[in-house]
């Protein structure tokens, strides 16, 4: 077989690149064809809805679409005269201004002229940067053949029109109109069309909120192109020139309503709809306004009770039992820093993190009442050395039972339990729970680990639905303009814990609430059942508590965007929880709390509130729940006297004890 020459070779290569070259042009015009196709729809906007069906808000809230017969025939013609007055004659690419502009750009040394046409420069509007390169004008040109093909004259201005930017971040003749002007856009006057189109060729220059001489003089340039083309009479323009025009108060940028849930919201849809805004789309969603309301008031005050400049903080609220998304805010004001941190900030969720090691300790046998021992000896080899975990509530005591250690947040019984446990077992429940990516460290126990507010609050919904992870979801459906879904986002929910085990945990959680680190709540104005953890982490730089009740699982965190201490002593109780608490005094008048139900097969049994052992006359007492196997207290309470006979019995129980640890230890 004869060897490929160097000939050979490079024809095959100069082959290759061609076939590529051409695959990749037949793909992207493939695709811009289908997209440019679509656009033959008219003009509208997708509207979201609220969980009750109805309408929220658009998916573009500047944009105010109108038909191509409700914009002012002045506006039209002023356009076309001086934007491309030979618009009707040209195939998407007028070669007479190319060429203009082309002898222009050679010769000029001052400068640029441009030769787009009113099809080019929606091809940009619509799929294009505004970066001034070859590659860009040759895909721009082609576009607006495409576009011509696709769609008619009247089509293509109509868009044109409404989507066309004219400063202040106002798309489209409507919206301009109607703030600069205060009247819709078919009412506009032969010098206010003259006006707005004036606008189009430097919106920042021709602006008449900073620039108002400079705007009408560019309306006289536009006035002259109109009389040129025919359109209006010498009179008409030397009467428009003379006119004074009124022009409204600048737009007042205000901290947008609803800002972080409507911006996630049009995420989601542009992730699986990419930048199509087709008209008369109705995306169904799980958020309540009002409970939205709540929240945004929540953090807003709370901030403000705060008085930390630059000082953010995120709430998540959502129903445990479907994943549905009822409120979301993600910043202190969106109008100024409209970051997400609900949803894209990753910070350590500190002791909030600590209910998922309880968690996997119950599942593993013990009980709520079990006893974590060695509190003053907790020194833990790590590659850094002996790690001690900072505890001030174990001092001076040895050991703790479970709902103890996690109602007064104790980090040495949180750090040996991990220990006793294991940490994979930790690890495997919070993966299953959505918080990926934790750290397999001694400290995983104390939250070193990163989540975001969305994925913790999600996480804890597995409490109050008794043990069911369920997946967020702020979008339910969207429909096409007949009413056809065309995407659908079911309830997913599946079981991570046995029932018995979340109900637990409930019980824990919420004896965290009564009496507690998050006991705080209920001063705040918390009634009925519910329950939640506090979180800090080291020189107070993150503030959290995550919480819920039968009907809302909410999140909150507060810090700096940059981590610094928030202030001395700003612990999650302190910082976090009168926000958490305040929201959630607000959402129980939309959806109020009902009671935790125990599973059949947990049994009750009557303990002291205090020692966790079987109570004497004295004792206050509480209702403990343990599962098959659990080890159940046969002791009686050693901190109340009770009766005589309570006292005798307790004696004897002291001296069979010690005399087993005696045995012990002989025979050790």
């Amino acid at each position: 077989m004869r060897a490929l020459s160097r000939h050979d070779w490079l024809i095959t290569a100069v082959g290759a690149v061609v076939l590529v070259f051409l695959t990749m042009t037949v793909v992207w015009s493939g695709r811009h064809a289908w997209a440019i196709y679509k656009l033959n729809r008219g003009v509208g906007d997708t509207v979201f809805y609220d969980a009750d069906g109805r309408p929220w808000f658009s998916l573009d809230e500047q944009r105010r679409d109108v038909r191509l017969e409700q914009i002012s025939t002045y506006f039209k013609d002023a356009v076309i005269a001086v934007e491309d007055h030979r618009y009707y004659l040209h195939p998407g690419i007028d070669p007479i201004a190319l060429t203009r502009a082309a002898y222009y750009n050679v010769r000029s040394a001052s400068g640029t002229q441009g030769g787009s046409t009113i099809t080019q420069q929606l091809a940009r509007t619509l799929f294009l940067s505004n970066s001034r390169t070859y590659a860009r004008k040759l895909q721009e040109a082609a576009l607006a053949v495409m576009l011509e093909i696709f769609l008619s004259k009247r089509e293509i201005l109509e868009l044109y029109m409404n989507r066309v930017y004219l400063g202040a971040g106002i798309y489209g003749v409507e919206p301009m109109s109607q703030k600069m002007l205060g009247k819709p856009a078919s009412e506009l006057t032969l010098a206010e069309a003259a006006l707005v189109a004036g606008i189009i060729r430097a919106p920042a220059s021709f602006s008449p909120w900073t620039h108002l001489e400079s705007a009408r003089r560019r309306s006289f340039v536009v006035l002259q192109r109109m009389r040129e083309e025919g359109k209006i009479t010498v009179d008409q323009e030397r009467q428009a020139r003379a006119v004074p025009l009124r022009i409204q108060p600048p737009p007042v940028v205000t901290a947008a309503r609803h800002g972080y849930a409507k911006e996630y919201l049009r995420q989601q849809f542009r992730g699986v709809h990419g930048g199509d805004n087709p008209p008369d789309w109705k995306v169904r969603t799980t958020f309540v306004p009002a409970i939205q309301d709540a929240a945004e008031a929540a953090v807003r005050d709370g901030l403000r009770r705060l008085r930390s400049k630059g000082l953010q903080a995120a709430l998540v609220a959502m129903d445990p039992q479907t994943g549905d998304l009822l409120a979301m805010v993600g910043g202190a004001d969106f109008a100024v820093t409209p970051f997400n941190r609900a949803v894209r900030s990753r910070r350590q969720p500190g002791s909030a993190f600590k209910p998922f090691v309880y968690a996997a300790a119950l599942e593993r046998g013990l009980s709520p009442v079990s006893m974590i021992t060695g509190l003053q000896q907790v020194a833990i080899e790590a590659p850094s050395g002996v790690w001690i975990p900072r505890d001030e509530r174990a001092a001076g005591r040895t050991e703790m039972t479970l709902r103890a250690a996690l109602l007064e947040s104790s980090n040495a019984a949180a750090v040996l339990l991990q220990q006793q446990v294991g940490s994979g077992p930790v690890l495997r429940l919070v993966r299953d729970l959505g918080v990926g990516d934790q750290p397999d460290v001694p400290s995983l126990a104390l939250g070193s680990g990163l989540v975001t507010p969305l994925e913790l609050t999600a996480a804890y919904a597995v409490f109050p639905t008794l043990g069911y992870r369920v997946r967020p979801r702020g979008i339910v459906s969207v429909q096409n303009t007949a009413g056809e879904d065309v995407h659908r986002v079911h309830i997913e929910r599946e079981r991570i814990l046995p029932e018995q085990v979340a109900f637990q945990m409930v019980s824990m959680l919420q004896d965290v609430v009564d009496r507690g680190t998050g006991a705080g709540a209920r001063r705040y104005g918390v009634t009925g059942a519910v329950g939640g953890k506090t979180g800090s982490t080291n020189d107070y730089r993150d503030a959290w508590f995550v919480g819920f009740s039968s009907s809302v699982v909410a999140g909150v965190w507060v810090g700096f965007d940059q981590p610094e201490r928030i202030q001395e002593g700003g612990s999650g109780a302190r910082v976090a929880l009168p926000i958490w608490s305040d929201f959630m005094r607000r959402a129980g008048r939309y959806r109020p709390a009902e009671r935790f139900t125990p599973p059949p097969d947990l049994h009750p049994a009557e303990l002291c509130l205090l020692s966790y052992q079987r109570p004497v006359e004295g004792c206050p007492t509480y209702v403990e729940y343990f599962k098959d196997g659990d080890a159940v207290p046969t002791r009686l309470c050693s901190l109340h006297p009770g009766t005589f006979k309570q006292r005798a019995q307790r004696a004897v129980e002291g001296f069979f004890t010690a005399l087993g640890e005696g045995l012990k230890g002989i025979f050790r």
